[in-house]
């Protein structure tokens, strides 16, 4: 992708999963690629295994519903890597549960990790961005927030805040591009779909019932969103703002 090459991209929840699949492709096409993560022995393989292979990498334990921690963790690895071009806002939690069996400690917990955490982070790095008159921020949110999603209510609401909130913010910012726009995933073969669906012969059949929901005929990898980020990082899609994309294999097709 264009204008990528030595520029800096902070990816949160980036030890596993999407986020560590997002990290691994950024760092290919030649961005120096800043870790974040709560668990600092998977952010620290992360970064591992992104060196291994050529490309650079530094980590940061982060905690993003944590405000002030999140500021200090910016400036710490900010002020070893340079500052940032990309901020992928992908950590995020969640469990499957009815909503009228769910608490109010559980809500809080899904809002601060889903929605709180993304404000926080994009809080503390765009000022920068805006100073220097550039840059993207691409938020993975999912289709839950589009269409809604059983057993996720609480996580389906902050999806659609999130992207409501990435609309907005692109109105405000966009005269100093900085551009936000917002990919959301179905159901994805990650550790988090592991929970969602539980295991055995249980767990099984509620994942054929998925695959036979979604035309392609399975569901996604962590390998099927990199690509689309590093666009978005991109000269590419210097002229894309405020746009929500689905990339689900069909499950949701928006017009």
């Amino acid at each position: 992708m264009r204008g990528l090459k030595d520029k800096v991209a902070l990816v949160t929840g980036a030890g596993s999963g999407i986020g560590l699949a997002i990290a691994e492709r950024l760092a290919t096409e030649g961005m120096i690629v800043g870790v974040l993560d709560i668990n600092a022995e998977a952010g620290a393989k992360a970064v591992a295994s992104i060196k291994a292979v050529g490309g650079r990498a530094d980590f940061e334990s982060c905690d993003i519903t944590n405000y002030e921690a999140v500021k200090t963790a910016v400036a710490a690895i900010e002020g070893r890597i340079g500052p940032t071009w990309a901020l992928v806002n992908n950590a995020g939690w969640d469990k499957p549960i009815p909503f009228l069996k769910t608490t109010p400690d559980f809500w809080q917990k899904v809002v601060n990790i889903n929605y709180m955490g993304p404000l926080h982070m994009t809080h503390a790095v765009v000022p920068g961005m805006v100073a220097r008159n550039g840059g993207r921020v691409i938020f993975i949110a999912s289709d839950a927030g589009r269409v809604g999603s059983s057993g996720e209510v609480v996580y389906s609401g902050c999806k659609g805040a999130t992207i409501a909130f990435a609309k907005a913010l692109a109105r405000e910012v966009s005269r100093k591009n900085v551009l936000l726009n917002s990919i959301c995933p179905g159901p994805t073969n990650t550790p988090a779909m592991d929970a969602f669906t539980g295991t055995g012969e249980e767990g099984q059949k509620i994942r054929d019932a998925l695959v036979r929901s979604v035309p392609l005929g399975r569901i996604g990898e962590s390998s099927d969103y990199p690509g689309l980020v590093a666009f978005l990082a991109s000269e590419d899609a210097s002229f894309m703002t405020g746009q929500t994309i689905s990339v689900s294999g069909g499950l949701s097709m928006h017009g």
